[in-house]
């Protein structure tokens, strides 16, 4: 079982998991809506107890974010689903109280230390510790760092398709482009910094994107929703429910999955238990997790 305190490397990064929440009500055959029993049950004593209940049919699932120290850079991939935060529309969501904070001290990381934050797409549960309510305002929780996102997604809070959750991104992403945080990419993706690359890999949602990690020749892979969870290596083309654009989100994933047989780490951001999988012919079903 990865923790808190296990620590991936790949090339010269060190790369550690900082947890906001474990989400344990989540129904398969509602999140899936290719479910079924006879898809699940060759993976089941796979999925127990840490990634599946014990009813069979309940997922586990977290979200997180990933951490990385490479060369003198502070980065995180994604922020959670941050605290005090009104979420009307899912109460697994809203109001939250988590000691994230602290569990990135734990980490020996203060806010101010995180130099970039690399947002695979601006969903509630990926943006959330953007921010951070100071004195009723909400202000960015990691003032030093060039938060970095898809234009694409930016664009798709200004449609009439979003107003039902414009609040994501007026306390989460509104305050960092004032302060002048922000850094958009356009459709392509492009290199960051530090062997940093961003991939479009979009279904999920419009603007999605996926972000390679290269470093003393080792590769990694932060997948963001590309997959949410791993009865989906062994069942590549289900989507989930959350997914805006089902054709467009199989073809990601399987550009996600062809992306790493080549042995490269990938880091999901809702994979309970063990987060992290790499290709492994001699594994069941080819794939371990890390």
């Amino acid at each position: 079982m990865t923790t808190e305190s296990t620590i991936y490397r790949v090339g010269n990064a060190h790369i550690t998991r900082i947890t906001d929440r474990l989400l344990t009500t989540l129904p398969g055959p509602k999140v899936f809506p290719d479910w079924s029993e006879s898809a699940v049950a060759p993976w089941r004593d796979a999925m127990h107890p840490e990634m599946l209940a014990d009813d069979d049919q309940t997922l586990i699932m977290s979200v997180h974010s990933w951490l990385i120290r490479i060369d003198g850079l502070v980065v995180l991939v994604d922020t959670g689903i941050g605290n005090g935060k009104s979420r009307p529309f899912n109460r697994v969501f809203d109001q939250l109280n988590t000691g994230y904070l602290q569990r990135l001290a734990n980490a020996g990381v203060r806010p101010e230390d995180v130099d970039l934050v690399l947002l695979t797409h601006l969903h509630v549960d990926h943006v959330g510790w953007n921010t951070r309510l100071v004195d009723g305002c909400w202000q960015p929780t990691f003032p030093n760092a060039r938060h970095v996102y898809a234009q694409a997604e930016e664009d798709f809070y200004a449609t009439p398709a979003a107003a039902p959750r414009r609040m994501i991104f007026d306390d989460s992403v509104q305050p960092l482009i004032e302060a002048g945080l922000v850094q958009r990419l356009g459709d392509r993706g492009g290199e960051i910094e530090a062997g940093f690359r961003f991939h479009p890999t979009p279904g999920h949602s419009v603007g999605h994107m996926s972000i390679s990690l290269t470093s003393g020749g080792e590769s990694a892979l932060f997948g963001g929703d590309v997959m949410h969870h791993p009865l989906q290596l062994h069942h590549p083309h289900w989507n989930s429910v959350f997914c805006a654009d089902g054709e467009q989100a199989r073809r990601s994933r399987a550009w996600a999955l062809d992306a790493i047989r080549d042995g490269s780490l990938y880091f999901s951001s809702h994979f309970p238990g063990t987060s992290v999988v790499r290709a492994d012919a001699h594994a069941e079903g080819g794939w371990a997790f890390v």
